[in-house]
């Protein structure tokens, strides 16, 4: 998809000086966050910043290219609800932070989870997920994937060959949390990565609690998805999601594995999405996510949405670090704490898990996620959450305030107790997201807040 379009063309990208990207080494994510993907300017009024295209439809290129256009024969854009300039702008620039070949941004990070699966599995097909998920997940998994025929197997992610023993001739994906929310424990990417080499079965990787912390691709993975409404966009304003392809993943050498990518599409001349997308030089597994599951069901993020979490990438480095340090110095003070019995932190943790941590996680960071127990358990950490008068009491993780709440009661409550338990989720569990504040005022409000529970 392209960035600038206008009537007489069927398609005018706007690209960067060569000097700044095209040659020399790769820039770091840093001066991604500022400079990824190919918008520069606008070229109309010369706007450094990228444009909201707040509109529904664009003017077509004549009949012929109206044409080529519809049949995915020429980049270019059609309806908002598949793609806009916008849009565009922040997927490519995401795309680039991320290290993959190309993205897909959506109206929240549920349809990302959701539209990663669909893309590749049908009805009597399955998927092998680990069973540390956020709540909404695995009801999304559990449920209503299931009602769709496609089912979703959960396993032990201690075991990587765990994910072996529960594939056969109908599995078309893995998929896991990068940093399980709320178990905390980092999933062995590289591990499950290989053994789904074996069987020609991709990897998806739901990097939202960890982005610029853990590099998925860099292990493994075949695809990323996110919740952008996360720490991507820091400020809290805004729903959305992406998928992220590696661009890495052989899907031309797995013919059997993954026939929505192979078998003939009647949508678009019965070509296969490897042959529509050789057509345009893009990537076959983004091409059909936007052509086929976005196109029919519509999960399509805003172009102001976009427009604001280009805004949250610009500054996602500088608060990563800033969560990261105020997150380890509130897990250390937690464990200080009589009251506290036990603290949930990959920085605390022994054996494989603590290796784990230590090969996955970057730059001395163990995310900004911790969770705690007290020792007069569920009614002492309700008194807790009640108690706080700076951390935000809210179902969400990765705004720029910190955050706390309890998720037997909020975001794993539609599970069973065994179910919150193989999550990570005890009744008393306390899940806290450590804001960029001053660290001596998150931790003077959660003092104050336990010492009162």
């Amino acid at each position: 998809m392209t960035i600038h379009q206008k009537p007489e063309d069927a398609a005018v990208e706007v690209k960067a000086p060569a000097g700044l990207r095209e040659a020399g080494p790769r820039l770091h994510p840093e001066t991604l966050a500022l400079h990824g993907g190919s918008y520069r300017f606008d070229p109309a009024s010369g706007a450094v910043a990228v444009p909201i295209y707040q509109t529904t439809s664009y003017q077509l290129p004549g009949t012929d290219g109206a044409d080529k256009l519809f049949a995915l024969e020429a980049p270019g854009h059609l309806y908002t609800r598949v793609s806009n300039p916008t849009q565009d702008a922040f997927e490519q620039r995401l795309a680039e932070i991320e290290g993959g070949a190309a993205a897909l941004a959506l109206g929240s990070g549920q349809a990302a989870s959701a539209f990663a699966l669909l893309n590749l599995a049908r009805a009597g097909d399955n998927v092998v997920s680990a069973a540390g998920l956020y709540g909404g997940t695995w009801a999304l998994f559990a449920a209503t994937l299931k009602s769709f025929g496609i089912e979703v197997r959960f396993v032990d992610a201690a075991d990587p060959e765990a994910f072996a023993r529960a594939t056969d001739d109908r599995t078309r994906a893995y998929y896991a949390e990068s940093l399980p929310n709320p178990k905390l424990d980092v999933f062995p990417i590289g591990e499950v990565a290989d053994v789904g080499k074996r069987f020609g079965v991709p990897l998806i990787i739901d990097n939202t609690a960890a982005p610029l912390t853990i590099r998925p691709f860099d292990h493994g993975a075949a695809v990323v998805v996110y919740s952008t409404t996360k720490y991507i966009g820091g400020h809290g304003t805004s729903i959305g999601g992406a998928i992220i392809d590696s661009g890495r993943f052989p899907w031309h050498e797995h013919e059997a594995r993954h026939p929505n990518l192979h078998e003939p599409d009647p949508s678009y001349q019965g070509k296969t999405w490897l042959e529509k997308a050789a057509t345009i030089a893009f990537h076959p597994y983004i091409l059909r996510a936007r052509a086929v599951i976005l196109r029919d069901l519509g999960a399509a993020i805003s172009p102001l949405n976009a427009f604001q979490f280009i805004q949250g990438l610009e500054t996602l480095p500088l608060r990563i670090r800033q969560h990261n340090e105020n997150a380890i110095k509130v897990a250390e003070y937690l464990r200080t704490h009589p009251k506290v019995a036990r603290v949930i932190f990959p920085k605390f943790q022994e054996g494989e898990a603590k290796a784990r941590a230590d090969k996955y996680l970057l730059n001395g960071h163990y995310g900004a996620l911790v969770g705690f127990e007290l020792k007069d358990g569920r009614d002492a950490g309700r008194r807790f959450i009640d108690g706080l008068k700076l951390l935000y009491h809210v179902a969400n993780i990765g705004d720029a305030r910190s955050l706390a709440i309890h998720p037997a009661t909020t975001t794993h409550s539609q599970l069973s107790e065994d179910d919150q338990l193989k999550t990570g989720v005890t009744p008393g569990y306390v899940r806290l997201s450590i804001g960029i504040e001053h660290a001596e005022d998150i931790i003077a409000d959660i003092k104050q807040a336990i010492d009162a529970a």
